[in-house]
C-alpha cells in the first residue's frame, strides 16, 4: 500500500522545539510547521527527504515557533524562509497581528484562516482547528488522522496560560471540547519535546492528561490558580 503522508518530526533549537514537515508522497510537495531557529537545516531536511516546501503553517506567534526577537536574541524563522523560497504563511486570523509584529512579515505574506477551514498539501486535506488559550489565535492542524498541536496540547500537559494574550478559560474549552472530541486514535504531535515520548494519541491523553480530565471549567481554573 502506498504511503499516504510524509510526516517528519525534527527537534531544532535550544528550547526543545519540534518543527514538522508534512508532505504528499505523490506530488512531493510539503508544508513546514513552525520553522524556527535554523532555516538552513529545515531546507536541508526537506531536500534530503525529497520534498519541495510550498507552504508555511504557524501554530502561534511566539518567536520560538515563528522566529523574531527573544530575550535579546534574533531567531531565524518564517521571515527568512519566505525570503529564500517565496511561499505564503498560514495563520489564524486572530494571530495575524501578533505574527506580523513578532516576525516582520508583511500583510501580503500571510494567508489568514478560520476554524474549520481546509486546504491542500498536494492531494492531502488539512483542517485548521482554532484552539485559543496559549495565545488568542493558537491553532492545530489535522491531517490524515494526525494532529500537530503546537503549544496547545503536550504529552500529558498543556501550554502555559499565564503569558500575555493567554486565556485559561479558552484553554479549557480547546482541550476539553475541540480536541477531546477528536477520534481517540488521532496521533498527537506536540510543539515541544517536553516528554520522553515524542507523540501520543487523543485517547491516551483523555485517560492520562490531567488537563483533559477536569469535569468542570471551575475545577480546571482552580488547578491553574484562577477563579471566575
Amino acid at each position: 500500500m502506498a504511503q499516504k503522508i510524509h510526516l517528519r518530526q525534527a527537534q531544532i533549537g535550544p528550547m526543545a522545539n519540534f518543527v514538522y514537515l508534512v508532505g504528499d508522497p505523490e506530488t512531493r510537495t510539503a508544508a513546514v510547521v513552525d520553522p524556527a531557529w535554523d532555516v538552513a537545516a529545515i531546507l536541508e531536511l526537506a531536500q534530503n527527504d525529497g520534498y519541495a516546501i510550498d507552504k508555511i503553517l504557524i501554530t502561534h506567534y511566539h518567536p520560538d515557533h515563528l522566529g523574531g526577537s527573544l530575550m535579546g536574541h534574533n531567531i531565524q524563522g518564517a521571515s527568512e524562509l519566505v525570503g529564500k523560497i517565496g511561499v505564503k504563511v498560514y495563520v489564524n486570523k486572530e494571530e495575524a497581528e501578533g505574527v506580523r509584529k513578532v516576525s516582520g512579515l508583511s500583510e501580503s505574506d500571510l494567508v489568514k484562516v478560520e476554524a474549520g477551514d481546509t486546504f491542500k498539501i498536494g492531494g492531502l486535506d488539512v483542517k485548521f482547528l482554532h484552539t485559543p488559550g496559549h495565545t488568542p489565535g493558537s491553532q492545530c492542524f489535522l491531517v490524515e488522522g494526525n494532529l500537530i498541536s503546537g503549544d496547545t496540547l503536550f504529552v500529558n500537559s498543556c501550554g502555559r496560560v499565564d503569558l500575555p494574550g493567554s486565556d485559561p478559560e479558552a484553554m479549557y474549552h480547546s482541550l476539553n471540547h475541540t480536541l477531546r472530541n477528536l477520534d481517540d486514535s488521532t496521533v498527537v504531535f506536540p510543539g515541544h519535546a517536553y516528554s520522553s515520548e515524542p507523540y501520543t494519541t487523543i485517547g491516551n491523553q483523555k485517560r492520562h492528561n490531567m488537563y483533559m480530565r477536569f469535569p468542570t471549567l471551575d475545577d480546571f481554573l482552580d488547578a491553574m490558580g484562577y477563579s471566575r
